[in-house]
């Protein structure tokens, strides 16, 4: 491998530094194929939404795959973590990503307009590797800002 192939070596990070790297990295939308240095072979996703909680199973390509078809709805967004507490395995992260609006989402045609997405997600890492994470987006908040845009054309 070459040097910019792997993060920096996991023995000398902790679960806090870990995350931070996987969004700096892969959740940023700039190398999503290297989810496999920081997820386990299969995670479990708890998508906690009020109207109905999902589990998902997600393997490192699956992840990278759905940060691609972020970027093709948002672009080459920008994320930004607000918010980072570790306790223990377990990490919480709040973020604000901020895109342009330039491919269908939720059925809704590209307003080609900037949209902020605020989420946040706790991690949990065994073996210095995710295994599971809870994650909360403000979907109705990205919904409303996008009706805005339509009715501004």
């Amino acid at each position: 491998m070459s040097g910019g192939d792997s993060p920096a070596p996991k023995f000398l990070q902790t679960n806090e530094q870990i995350i931070k790297s996987f969004f700096e990295v892969v959740r940023s939308g700039s190398n999503p194929e290297q989810a496999k240095f920081f997820m386990a072979k299969e995670v479990r996703a708890h998508q906690v939404n009020s109207e109905s909680m999902v589990t998902i199973k997600r393997s490192p390509e699956n992840y990278a795959d759905h940060i691609r078809e972020m970027k093709d709805s948002w672009g080459n967004f920008k994320i930004e973590i607000q918010e980072l507490i570790s306790q223990n395995q377990k990490v919480h992260v709040r973020w604000k990503q901020t895109g342009m609006h330039i491919g269908e989402y939720e059925g809704y045609l590209p307003t080609n307009k900037e949209v902020i997405e605020i989420g946040s997600a706790v991690y949990l890492l065994e073996d210095q590797k995710i295994v599971e994470y809870w994650i909360q987006v403000d979907r109705l908040g990205i919904l409303e800002q996008i009706k805005k845009n339509q009715e501004q054309d």
